[in-house]
């Protein structure tokens, strides 16, 4: 039985998200402060693993979601260029920007798609929204009054109230969000990448906290992109869904 088709919570987090967390933990360690008092290849090692481990998911998930993960890999890699390179948004540990992450983007789209279009998941979608929502609230909050987090709190207060009016989109990016804060705060911890003091090392008036809280607002520019890509390649699929989306409001209402 597929993740997305389970009726049971307990096994497609564990499948999804579960997994996703743990390959975060060895992954980003091989790439740690620890590996590099042992050896000068950590970052070979670290783009090994996540090689592998793309290979593996990429020949097992649905065609769709293959030309998601690589469009995801596409876009990240501009993306990580872009914010970390040219704009100096935050620095990897070598000053370069490491293949095992615009892969390991793509296994976060991935998971957190499957994890928040599971049956056993959108049973509970209401409970989990207020959850998650209130969580990042007061986890936001926190370094907020405790790290001067003012760029992270922006950013989550600016998610917060976009997906006020994105019902259908909302448990995926709250996901999203949560998934974010447990890979910034294992790398920040590992030393794989930092962050500077304030948003961009440039305005002051946003101090931030290394990593900021808010951080998967500029994830969200990721799945945007991996949809457009997605619609643009299947413009008539596209159409057809959401005529079928607009019958069904209709229907009920």
């Amino acid at each position: 039985m597929s993740v997305v088709a389970s009726k049971s919570s307990l096994f497609t987090t564990y499948k999804t998200l579960g997994f996703l967390y743990l390959f975060f933990i060895v992954g980003l360690f091989l790439d740690s402060f620890y590996m590099v008092k042992i050896t000068e290849n950590a970052q070979f090692y670290a783009n090994t693993l996540m090689i592998i481990v793309f290979g593996i998911i990429f020949f097992r998930v649905h065609h769709r979601l293959k030309e998601n993960m690589i469009a995801a890999v596409i876009i990240a890699y501009f993306g990580e260029y872009l914010f970390s390179i040219l704009m100096g948004m935050y620095t990897y540990r070598l000053e370069n920007v490491p293949h095992y992450v615009p892969f390991g983007h793509a296994l976060v789209y991935v998971a957190v798609l499957c994890f928040s279009k599971a049956t056993s998941i959108k049973i509970h979608h209401q409970f989990l929204e207020r959850f998650f929502t209130i969580f990042i609230f007061i986890y936001a909050t926190v370094f907020l009054i405790f790290k001067n987090d003012v760029f992270g709190f922006v950013m989550t207060i600016a998610t917060l109230f976009i997906l006020r009016k994105k019902p259908r989109e909302r448990l995926f990016y709250l996901t999203m969000y949560l998934t974010v804060v447990v890979l910034e705060l294992i790398g920040t911890y590992y030393k794989c990448w930092y962050w500077p003091t304030t948003a961009w090392g440039i305005f002051d008036f946003l101090p931030s906290h290394n990593p900021p809280s808010g951080i998967s607002f500029f994830y969200f520019l990721l799945d945007l992109g991996t949809l457009w890509f997605y619609k643009q390649r299947h413009k008539l699929a596209w159409k057809r869904m959401k005529n079928i989306r607009k019958i069904k409001l209709q229907t009920s209402t």
